[in-house]
């Protein structure tokens, strides 16, 4: 075997590496943020029966993605403990929602199927808080 013809792979696996490790982080700043969802309510954020989750902390939408069926809604709380944050639909369907501060939330119910992107209307550009919704028929 010639050394070159493991270059492409080398190359490969080295450009991947960034993206590998911003998974992580962000898997780890969701875990941060579902143990602060318990500490201060006392149960984990899948045990709310009225609607799903997303929890925002450290910049992040814990989770990323989430997919729904249509008229699921969907509540996002605040567990940062100092920042606040927004929910904006990107194509404009809601107002953007009244700043959440820490322990705070809001809930939008969604009733049209199709892809539905978000973002935190004070994070979005400085701090790349985005997120996707997917509702299902």
């Amino acid at each position: 075997m010639r050394p070159q013809s493991l270059l492409p792979a080398a190359l490969l696996l080295f450009a991947a590496t960034p993206a590998l490790a911003a998974d992580e982080e962000t898997a780890a700043i969701c875990i941060e943020a579902e143990e602060r969802y318990v500490e201060l309510f006392g149960q984990p954020s899948a045990s709310v029966d009225d609607a799903e989750v997303v929890l925002m902390y450290k910049y992040n939408f814990c989770p990323f993605e989430l997919t729904i069926k249509a008229g699921t809604t969907v509540r996002w709380v605040n567990v940062d403990k100092r920042t606040s944050h927004s929910v904006l639909l990107k194509d404009g369907s809601e107002p953007e929602s009244d700043r959440l501060f820490p322990e705070e939330s809001v809930d939008m119910t969604f009733l049209t199927p199709g892809p539905q992107d978000y973002l935190c209307g004070p994070h979005w550009e400085t701090q790349n808080m985005i997120g996707m919704i997917t509702v299902e028929p």
